[in-house]
């Protein structure tokens, strides 16, 4: 290959070879591809065998054939472009390269407009290591100066004038540090085990206390073996959701890069490796169904794990259906809770369940729609709702959760149901307090301060807790602190 001609207003300085999976962008282009390819469609995850078979060069060609790069909200490393531009100021070559297919490679040199250049994979070969070093080499006879990441990118800077180290880890940098000239390094600033632990959201993991729900309602507190077996289901039901909610991410990557706070989420941010996320998943999911068998609930466990991955992929995009479905999940823990335990949930419980968590789910697309109506209106992105829902929503939702409430208030007025309870009266502090709940939740959601859940923002907010406790109390004096075996 001939060599690039460098600048003439500044030849003095060495060409700038850039890499761009994790020095230029903390992401891998081709992973992420691979998901997007088969969470579109599972059933090519026998065509993406087919063409690794083939060679690396020629599964990245095909798997830029059927994804895009959406190069305008990618997780770059700023502290790198910053000073690629400045370089370019100064009159310096600056070229990337990269073992990314051209395709998605030419995406990102088009949004930054900073590359004189840009050396890739082809289908044919894969731009790596000693063939990344040789295609420098080749282009810049006079010298390079490259910057990389990654053990692979030793053999590139052994055939470079200078090393630019972006992003390494520790071992990395110090055998760069031995071996090379160092031009500038970009220390490392992503903490995986930090990111993996918020992308597991363990703030989502009181929603699970819903399983000691009927062991409190069928008043079973001062039974030992429904705690325990309570709070093993209770870790088997936390420990698969979290892997939902990794998988669930990894699908809303793009999505969630153009959402004004879920462009946050470790995936999005480039702060996790979706491939570390996605062996998390799965060693998750693996101890979560190992839990369940312990506890008993294998099957609703597998009903629960299929469900919600049947709504990330399916029924999140649907209008209505999706709030059925999450309000149908709600109950499903109370269901899991009943049979772990022994206490069984009854019709009450569950047509009162069906029906506040119903509101509850409405509460979060309410919040979304009126967000998205703020930020000048339009479709949600993923979802069935529009910025002009918001109203039809907020009826359907302050309708559910009182009906809730009506729910509970003729549980009390059965004489069957009271007859359970030494002091009954004291009963009526559960629809109170539900009622107290729910016009909490949409007085917060009419205003705009909606932001999280509403089980994570009730498990923030002081309110819900002295409401929540007012419950607990009433049905604690209601059975006299008492009635359980």
């Amino acid at each position: 290959m001939s060599a690039i001609q460098l600048k003439s207003n500044n030849a003095e300085a060495l060409p700038l070879a850039v890499d761009l999976d994790g020095t230029l962008i903390r992401t891998d282009l081709f992973f992420e591809g691979i998901l997007k390819l088969l969470f579109a469609s599972p059933l090519r995850v026998f065509a993406l065998a087919a063409w690794l078979l083939r060679g690396r060069a020629h599964a990245k060609a095909r798997v830029a054939e059927f994804t895009t790069v959406d190069a305008a909200h990618l997780p770059y490393d700023e502290r790198v472009v910053v000073w690629l531009r400045s370089e370019r100021d100064r009159g310096r070559t600056i070229v990337l390269a990269t073992a990314t297919d051209r395709r998605m490679a030419e995406s990102v040199s088009e949004h930054l407009g900073v590359f004189d250049a840009v050396f890739t994979s082809d289908g044919v070969t894969n731009l790596k290591s000693m063939r990344k070093a040789q295609r420098l080499a080749e282009a810049f006879p006079n010298g390079f100066v490259y910057a990389g990441n990654e053990a692979a990118d030793i053999k590139v800077w052994r055939r470079a004038a200078g090393a630019v180290v972006v992003n390494a880890s520790s071992g990395t940098l110090a055998r760069a540090s031995e071996k090379f000239a160092i031009e500038r390094v970009f220390p490392r600033q992503r903490n995986p085990i930090g990111a993996l632990a918020r992308a597991v959201r363990p703030q989502q993991w009181a929603k699970n206390v819903l399983v000691f729900v009927p062991m409190m309602a069928g008043q079973g507190w001062m039974s030992f073996e429904a705690w325990t077996a309570a709070g093993i289901a209770f870790w088997a039901l936390s420990l698969t959701a979290s892997a939902v909610y990794l998988l669930n991410d990894a699908a809303d990557i793009d999505a969630d890069r153009r959402h004004p706070t879920k462009r946050n989420r470790p995936f999005a941010a480039g702060a996790l490796s979706p491939a570390l996320g996605m062996a998390a998943a799965m060693a998750l999911a693996a101890a979560g169904i190992g839990l369940s068998v312990l506890a008993n609930v294998l099957w609703l466990t597998l009903l629960y794990l299929a469900a919600t991955t049947l709504y990330t992929f399916a029924l999140k995009k649907i209008a209505l259906t999706d709030v059925f479905v999450l309000a149908g999940l709600y109950t499903t823990r109370i269901v899991l809770g009943g049979v772990a335990t022994g206490f069984p949930a009854s019709d009450w419980l569950l047509a009162f369940s069906c029906f506040f968590f119903l509101s509850l789910a409405l509460v979060k697309r309410v919040a979304e729609t009126r967000d998205l109506a703020v930020r000048g209106g339009g479709a949600l992105t993923r979802r069935g709702y529009t910025s002009d829902d918001t109203q039809i929503l907020t009826s359907m939702g302050v309708v559910a959760g009182f009906m809730s409430a009506l729910v509970l208030a003729l549980y009390l007025q059965d004489d069957t149901n009271a007859a359970r309870y030494l002091w009954p009266a004291f009963l009526w502090g559960l629809p109170a307090a539900c009622l107290m709940l729910v016009a909490r939740f949409w007085l917060k959601a009419s205003r705009g301060e909606m932001h999280d859940d509403p089980i994570v923002f009730a498990a923030k907010d002081g309110w819900s807790w002295g409401i929540v406790t007012l419950g607990a109390m009433s049905l604690a004096l209601a059975a006299g602190f008492a009635g359980a075996s």
